[in-house]
């Protein structure tokens, strides 16, 4: 049976990839990467430098594929519609790589920026494609070292204290459901919004933001809130403006209460 190994590959450091990662790495026959566009052709670059140093025998293919386009307009109108039909039209994908391009006895991967289990759609998509009953194959996942764990190593911080929770959430929620209750440090991913200036003018909330984390255009800032705010938006956008895409993650924390 055709094998699929599912390899969490960090945050864009090369250093972060595990050795777990490193030996699914040497047992691939065929490397699927999409392609999303020459504004994030580096993204694709840093995946064929990681096989250059950990596959230097090049007993392997790489297989590319454009990865299907998000319709923004319906992610702002109906967001989940529009993420179970870009899931769908991945699906679609990834079952025809996967049926044309790797043989019934051979190993393919899938590498995944970060971690595969934290706000990735890749063991969901590969589940839609067994279900599918159109083509049989076995997969494991490697876990990788994700942007939530590279930020907190960068800024040298813990996520959580002594007894308290936090939160992982995305910046739709943050920006639509207000700060969460009960909780004191709260994560954000995923934030086109900037959901972090709605509460600019709260002094008792830190910020510990970074973007393009592991890699040469790293960028961090921390500090309270209302003084690193407008700093972090105009480094975004000057970021964004230079690169034509960013990703970033930052953890909001609250001062304790006397």
């Amino acid at each position: 049976m055709r094998r699929i190994h599912v390899i969490g590959i960090g945050a864009g450091d090369p250093d972060q990839l595990t050795l777990q990662a490193v030996k699914a790495m040497g047992d691939t026959d065929v490397f699927f990467v999409l392609d999303k566009g020459a504004e994030k052709e580096d993204l694709v670059a840093l995946r064929r430098g990681m096989l250059d140093a950990h596959r230097p025998d090049g007993a392997y293919r790489v297989v590319e594929a454009r990865d299907p386009r998000r319709d923004q307009e319906a992610d702002r109108v109906a967001y989940a519609g529009a993420v179970d039909d870009w899931r769908g039209r991945r699906a679609d994908l990834y079952e025809r790589m996967i049926a044309d391009e790797l043989g019934a006895e051979d190993t393919g991967a899938f590498l995944v920026w970060g971690d595969p289990a934290l706000y990735d759609s890749t063991i969901a998509i590969l589940e839609d494609v067994i279900g599918r009953g159109a083509v049989a194959f076995a997969y494991d996942v490697v876990p990788g070292v994700s942007s939530v764990s590279a930020l907190a190593a960068r800024h040298r911080v813990g996520l959580n204290r002594v007894g308290r929770p936090f939160q992982v959430t995305t910046g739709r929620r943050l920006s639509d459901e207000g700060f969460p209750e009960g909780v004191d440090d709260v994560v954000v991913m995923l934030d086109a919004r900037q959901a972090f200036q709605r509460y600019a003018d709260r002094d008792d909330l830190d910020i510990y933001w970074g973007a393009y984390i592991g890699t040469p255009d790293e960028i961090l800032v921390s500090g309270a809130l209302p003084e690193a705010a407008g700093r972090i938006g105009r480094l975004r956008a000057e970021a964004r403006a230079r690169k034509g895409w960013i990703m970033d993650t930052y953890l909001l924390r609250r001062r304790p209460r006397d």
